[in-house]
């Protein structure tokens, strides 16, 4: 049965996160977690995000690079991917490409007419709605 998805740009300083609904009709960025990617405080924001809504799956943003490699911050998100599993057994954690999905964020925003630092407290779960969207249009693979 499908159920939400919760997609996580995961990052050092903030992350962003946007759900979808089960019929994958009605998307949405939700409000970027500030602080440290590897503080336990961002997995019990996680915990009370799922509190708020039915998620089946987690979509985690993989840093690769444009050659198809994984960028340095891999090994991070991997470990972050990890604790989630972990936490939150019951939901599997799918890792999916984010290149480019912080530029197709910042073309959004401004096209929504979202500027300066406005836009940039956005960007973070905006990336995580394209990349949202990225997978959803991909066909949702497993």
């Amino acid at each position: 049965m499908k159920g939400a998805v919760l997609a996580i740009d995961h990052g050092t300083k903030r992350t962003g996160f946007a759900v979808v609904d089960a019929l994958r009709i009605a998307s949405h960025a939700l409000d970027p977690y500030h602080g440290p990617g590897d503080d336990a405080q961002l997995v019990e924001h996680i915990a009370k995000l799922l509190d708020e809504r039915d998620v089946r799956l987690f979509l985690v943003g993989l840093p690769v690079n444009m050659d198809g490699s994984e960028g340095p911050r891999a090994a991070d998100v991997r470990a972050f991917a990890t604790r989630l599993a972990e936490r939150f057994p019951r939901i599997p954690v799918r890792l999916w490409n984010e290149t480019l999905t912080t530029k197709a964020a910042e073309e959004l925003l401004r096209e929504a007419g979202h500027h300066g630092r406005d836009a940039r407290a956005r960007r973070d779960s905006w990336s995580a709605l394209v990349l949202l969207r990225d997978w959803i249009e991909s066909g949702e693979p497993a």
